[in-house]
């Protein structure tokens, strides 16, 4: 579904903050805000340059992934780069701000275009359909930012407008409360001016697939409030979702990674990335460059070794897990051989594994560490005629939300609120695409707390390399809880150097030094 995708526009011009007003004299060639933000054209411009702060590498080409993968005990690091190798352990320190750095200007960055659509659109005068859309847009993009911003660093600055407006880039720190109420306040506001899609619409945006819709909002704007233990609003809005009918579960749980099924039935937000948009070059951040390309480099980042750098790798526990149960035909769950590249002969009864244009088998059979090792799958180029990902392009869309998401998370909203009998229907969607037994049948009449340990396992299988199981493990206060950290420590060695406050990322030392009264998260 290539041929409609939105492909995010790189805007420089119109990110300007402005001239200064203390020069006398103005280059009546260069764009500036004030002479930019005129048209309906312009307000598109700048809304699609707010999206193009989810492709640098600070954003989802490979730091966000990075970030939210390498904590969890579904993965670990070896990798060479000590950013990298100890993120994982949780042994990051702020004068070396490398990725977790990159991360946070990035979504600042976008906080701002944000602010610049937020602040600049409601005066223009075009198509007051259309403008509701934008900002909705705006509005989801911001809150998102913000989402990331007070996910990984909890105290962070909320500018909600532009600095040339403001007269300071210096704005003071916010508490996690107030970060999730901003976050929550600009999901809702996305909600109620977001489209459920765009194919029907008439206008400029008409067909634009990658663009945010009202279900897309609900669902994050659901996610915020589980964070924060408010599970009746959660459930509502995952419920709303489900009654849109507009979303389902694809039959192919492979094809949620792949580059030919994207923005299919099951997905509600991705980041749209394309080997044929935009140049070649990599977006790596700072100030936008016309060679920039849309593609990621997730895939060369977490290729198996002779494919790419292998930075990332599953952990040993998590295969096992996956072996825990058989599907109703007596075979290994299918998620597993879509998660991970190992020696699967043994759960397959298959004598080769598909790997790029050779097998498995055959590229390691000369190296018996290597055929023994796991390595990720989700999100490679494994199927096509590359032979590896070494090119650092690929054009594989990445899934921040799915309906599978939408729907554990309501079973989990059902379950806390006391209502365990009424989740198990609503989980067993998800176990019924990969043809496991029905789990009211093989474990009846759960408790809550029993349904709790239930849903981290399937939310473990389906969702591994997705970036969420870490947030999984914080949100559900495992970090607190000896017994818990106790069996994290087991099931991944990382977490022996775990030390409280540091599921929080360390701010960048140059933020704290730029802004007198800042203080450093707990832990650093």
């Amino acid at each position: 579904m290539k041929q409609n995708k939105l492909l995010y526009i790189i805007l420089a011009a119109g990110m300007l903050a402005g001239c200064r007003k203390e020069l006398d004299q103005v280059n009546p060639n260069q764009q500036t805000s004030e002479s930019f933000w005129k048209t309906q054209d312009d307000a598109m411009k700048g809304v699609n340059a707010a999206y193009s702060s989810l492709l640098p590498d600070g954003g989802y080409m490979r730091c966000t992934p990075l970030m939210l993968d390498t904590r969890a005990d579904d993965c670990r690091s070896n990798s060479p780069w000590d950013q990298m190798y100890n993120s994982g352990k949780f042994a990051l320190q702020p004068g070396n701000d490398a990725i977790y750095g990159w991360a946070y200007e990035t979504y600042y960055q976008g906080v701002f275009r944000c602010n610049q659509v937020l602040q600049h659109v409601p005066g223009i005068e075009m198509d007051q359909a259309l403008k509701n859309r934008l900002l909705g847009q705006a509005y989801f993009l911001r809150g998102l930012y913000f989402y990331h911003l007070v996910n990984f660093w909890g105290n962070v600055p909320l500018p909600l407008t532009t600095a040339s407006e403001i007269g300071s880039y210096k704005i003071p720190q916010s508490t996690p409360e107030q970060g999730w109420n901003q976050v929550i306040s600009d999901f809702t506001k996305a909600a109620e001016m977001l489209p459920a899609r765009y194919a029907t619409l008439t206008g400029p945006d008409k067909g634009d697939l990658g663009r945010a819709t009202k279900g897309a909002a609900m669902a994050f704007l659901g996610k915020a409030y589980l964070f924060n233990k408010k599970y009746t609003e959660a459930a509502a809005q995952f419920k709303a979702i489900m009654d849109m009918n507009l979303y389902s579960l694809v039959p192919n749980y492979r094809d949620n990674f792949t580059e030919v099924s994207e923005n299919n039935s099951e997905s509600l937000f991705e980041v749209q990335f394309s080997r044929d948009a935009g140049g070649r070059d990599l977006g790596w951040g700072g100030p936008p460059q016309p060679g920039w390309g849309k593609t990621s480099a997730r895939a060369i980042t977490y290729a198996p070794r002779g494919f790419g750098w292998t930075d990332v790798q599953p952990t040993r526990t998590v295969l096992n897990d996956f072996r825990l149960e058989k599907t109703v035909d007596n075979k290994v769950d299918p998620r597993l051989l879509s998660t991970i590249f190992y020696n699967d002969t043994v759960d397959t009864k298959l004598p080769t594994t598909p790997m790029y244009q050779t097998t498995f088998q055959a590229h390691y059979a000369n190296n018996a560490a290597d055929r023994n090792d796991l390595y990720c799958k989700k999100y490679q180029n494994y199927l096509g005629n590359r032979p590896d990902e070494f090119d650092w392009r690929s054009g594989i869309n990445e899934r921040i939300m799915r309906y599978a998401d939408v729907l554990l998370m309501y079973a989990e909203c059902l379950n806390e609120m006391g209502q365990t009998n009424a989740a198990y229907p609503i989980i067993q969607q998800v176990r019924s695409r990969v043809n496991l037994p029905n789990l009211a049948t093989v474990k009846p009449n759960m408790t809550q707390a029993q349904m709790r340990d239930q849903l981290a396992h399937e939310r473990l299988l389906e969702f591994s390399q997705e970036g969420h199981r870490f947030d999984d493990i914080r949100r559900w206060g495992w970090l607190q809880d000896p017994s818990k950290l106790a069996l994290l420590k087991q099931r991944d060695p990382e977490f022996n150097t775990y030390a409280p406050g540091r599921e929080y990322f360390p701010l960048p030392q140059r933020e704290i030094d730029l802004n007198p009264g800042y203080k450093q998260n707990p832990g650093y």
